[in-house]
């Protein structure tokens, strides 16, 4: 079970990180991405990412 939270986590981390490149306009892939330049999709990554990263250390924390 701790792997596939551990496993959800980075998912959601990286996931997290492309939104945050979308929303800004540093990443343009897919170029038919509805996210490209929508300020909305930064903080939506960054929330993501967060819980990634907390998600992650309360896993590590645990062993």
């Amino acid at each position: 079970m701790k792997a596939v939270l551990l496993v959800l986590g980075i998912f959601a981390v990286l996931m997290g990180l492309l939104w945050i490149g979308q929303g800004t306009g540093l990443v343009n892939w897919p170029a038919s991405s509805f996210m490209i330049d929508q300020r909305p999709w930064v903080t939506r990554g960054a929330v993501l990412s967060l819980v990634g990263i907390v998600l992650i250390a309360v896993l590590r924390r645990r062993r």
